[in-house]
């Protein structure tokens, strides 16, 4: 009886853990193997990798089509006259704690991070420990193809009535966000404890950590700056004290905490949005649209890891490239599902393909991004508040019906009835 009580409990955290669990559970057994495991097995794991990191590349093309079309398809529809606002609010947000943690970053990373200490980080294939299989999967359409395509498509399909192709790209969106849930999510844990097993037994992991304990540190620090200043523009827009409605949206930033979820704190996002003074039509509006659309905190957990995996590596990246792929990181982070770990496997596309990163590096971005993903989802979804009250000054309150049904069809995109949502968004 003891025992199954307590292998349920066992289960239930793990449920409740999520994606973050497996992969901090990954990183440390992938360290602790890989101080004694033989080299065959090393290379079972390098050989998985190798193929994960194919059909990865495969995908992403498919991710970026999927998410980033219906999400330009439905910013532009003109019978929401306010969410294109509201779309355009919250990528000026995320832009700037993009461009905030890039300047802070450079100024301060310099001081603690060692040039060339991560070099050696690559594609395992291509390290010591080789896999036993290679298999190349070449994808559709090339990452800058695929971005193209989804911005000439997607402004397409806003200027046109609904119809057959609107509801095809509805719902391949469903299957990408299907496909990230349900396929490439519960791989990565496996696919990160193979980093981390090969970097242990080729000696860099250490290097590794060092590099990510700075940026760790860096990046919790600036999630806070960004919310006080997203606060002191918001709060003084709507004519309230900032750091107190700061302070009255701390539920909801613990909530995300403990859920790692924007779409599950709505409900508490929502109580104290309202106790801030936010009108109900506004917030019933803002918030669960921004649980989708407004990736602040997320950016800059992105832009802090790259930049840092740039300084430690040999790659070579302009000024011009970086404010680019900040740019484009906006865009991404709009179109990103409200799924655990969606915003990093939506970026992936734009980190090889704007900055070069390779596969292992690729990789860390993720283990990273997803280590911290508590702390950057309270900061999404702390920063809705500011996003509200800057929205109840610009509509003076007056949000009708049919934008709150639009907003609240993004949150439960998941989910959503296709035939419904194409008749809300016309």
């Amino acid at each position: 009886m003891w025992f199954n009580a307590g292998m349920q409990s066992i289960v239930n955290i793990f449920k409740k853990g999520g994606i973050l669990l497996w992969v901090v559970i990954a990183i440390v057994l992938g360290i602790v193997f890989g101080l004694f495991v033989p080299k065959p097995v090393v290379v079972v794991f390098a050989t998985f990798n190798s193929l994960f990191g194919q059909f990865l590349n495969f995908c992403i093309p498919l991710i970026i089509i999927g998410l980033v079309t219906p999400a330009i398809a439905d910013l532009g529809s003109g019978s929401a006259k306010w969410l294109g606002l509201t779309a355009l609010v919250a990528y000026i947000s995320t832009m700037y704690s993009g461009f905030l943690t890039y300047g802070i970053s450079e100024s301060v990373l310099p001081n603690f991070l060692r040039k060339g200490s991560l070099a050696s980080v690559t594609d395992p294939s291509a390290s010591s420990i080789a896999p036993a299989v290679t298999l190349e999967i070449p994808a559709p359409i090339s990452v800058l193809g695929a971005l193209i395509l989804s911005f000439i498509m997607g402004i397409g399909l806003s200027m046109v009535s609904r119809g057959t192709l609107r509801r095809a790209f509805v719902e391949f969106r469903a299957i990408i966000i299907k496909l990230i849930e349900k396929v490439i999510i519960p791989l990565l844990p496996i696919h990160i404890f193979g980093i981390f097993l090969n970097m242990t037994k080729t000696g860099e992991v250490y290097n590794v950590i060092a590099v990510l304990a700075v940026v760790v540190i860096l990046v919790l620090v600036l999630e806070v700056i960004i919310l006080v200043s997203l606060y002191l523009v918001g709060g003084l827009a709507f004519g309230v004290n900032p750091f107190k409605a700061l302070v009255t949206m701390l539920p909801a930033y613990a909530t995300a905490l403990g859920t790692s979820s924007s779409a599950a704190t709505i409900p508490v996002t929502l109580r104290q949005v309202k106790k801030i003074g936010v009108p109900d039509a506004v917030a019933s509006f803002t918030v669960p649209l921004c649980a989708t659309i407004h990736l602040a905190g997320s950016t800059s957990k992105i832009t802090a890891f790259a930049l840092a995996i740039i300084m430690t590596s040999d790659i070579k990246v302009s000024v011009a490239q970086f404010v680019g792929f900040i740019f484009m990181l906006g865009v991404t982070m709009v179109a990103a599902p409200g799924v655990p770990g969606g915003a990093i496997m939506a970026a992936t596309g734009i980190l090889s393909s704007m900055l070069g990163f390779n596969d292992a590096q690729v990789a860390l971005m993720i283990a990273s991004y997803i280590a911290l993903d508590p702390f950057g989802t309270a900061t999404n979804v702390t920063g809705d508040g500011a996003i509200a009250m800057l929205m109840a000054r610009f509509s003076s309150g007056k949000i009708d019906d049919n934008d709150k049904e639009i907003a609240q069809s993004f949150a439960g995109e998941n989910h959503f009835d296709s035939d419904k949502y194409l008749e809300d968004v016309k």
